[in-house]
């Protein structure tokens, strides 16, 4: 019975993820040539070809089943090692997360930990970024993930990586260049409702809010029944959903930042240990 070595299939899945060889060596200290040596050894070790030669990163159907099953493997050797090898933390951290974010990374990334240190109980409260970089400011917050405009002269994030905003909506839906557009928005001080705004207005493109909610559910509902469309962060558009960064007489977005806010002068050790947990949960994105 052959055994498939763990450091070929991460190699393997970071390869998959990042979309390339040299990004993945770049993340796992490994030189393109070495990647690349690793993947034809996966491949001699299981007698079949990962990738469509010519067509770039385009998996086989071996690939594809590969992938599945090695994905599993790694979540539950790094859960195993993650509990086994970890020191015992205890304690409480009082979590701020995005509202468009509680059902993409976040919930799978908090089970994770929750299984690894099963004596940290997690307080995670979600809101709007605004809100949460003020309450944070309040002492509301131990640690806080959260959005904020690219570029700006004084960050509040650290950490962070950058996202593009796309526009979202039902694949049937028809926008009419010549009406307002629907627009289906988060509360005022979202900066995802500023930025729609701003540049629909720098556009000249006329536009009306037909409904508004700080509930992400119900931004994707009324998005699935047609009452208009909005704009999330890439990686958080559901399935089911078209996504575009413009929409044929609509403006690119462009991109936000998606970080972190911590004094790690008074983050507890529980607190430190969440954050490297969020940390990579983030940069799988």
């Amino acid at each position: 019975m052959k055994n498939l070595p763990t450091d070929l299939l991460r190699t393997f899945v970071t390869i998959n993820q990042l979309g390339g060889f040299t990004q993945a060596g770049e993340r796992l200290g490994r030189s393109q040539p070495a990647v690349s040596l690793q993947i034809k050894r996966l491949e001699e070790l299981l007698n079949i070809k990962l990738f469509n030669r010519g067509q770039g990163l385009q998996l086989t159907e071996e690939g594809q089943l590969l992938l599945t099953c090695a994905q599993r493997m790694l979540e539950l050797n790094d859960a195993l090692i993650s509990r086994l090898g970890a020191p015992r933390v205890s304690g409480s951290v009082r979590l701020g997360i995005p509202t468009d974010f509680e059902v993409s990374f976040l919930a799978a990334t908090l089970g994770r930990f929750a299984q690894a240190y099963p004596g940290v109980t997690l307080d995670v409260s979600s809101d709007i970024s605004a809100n949460l970089l003020s309450d944070y400011q309040k002492g509301a917050y131990d640690l806080v993930m959260a959005i904020e405009e690219r570029h700006l002269a004084r960050p509040q994030l650290t950490d962070y990586i950058t996202e593009p905003l796309v526009w979202v909506r039902n694949n049937n839906m028809m926008l009419a260049a010549e009406d307002p557009l629907p627009l289906i928005l988060y509360p005022k001080g979202c900066l995802y409702r500023r930025s729609i705004i701003e540049a629909l207005s720098k556009a000249n493109i006329p536009w009306r809010i037909v409904y508004s909610t700080s509930s992400l559910l119900g931004i994707q509902s009324a998005i699935k029944a047609g009452l208009g469309i909005s704009a999330l962060a890439k990686s958080t558009v559901p399935e089911g959903l078209e996504a575009s960064p413009g929409f044929a007489h609509c403006p690119d977005l462009g991109s936000v930042s998606i970080g972190f806010r911590y004094d790690n002068n008074t983050l507890s050790p529980a607190g430190k240990m969440l954050l490297d947990y969020l940390r990579q949960g983030l940069n799988t994105l």
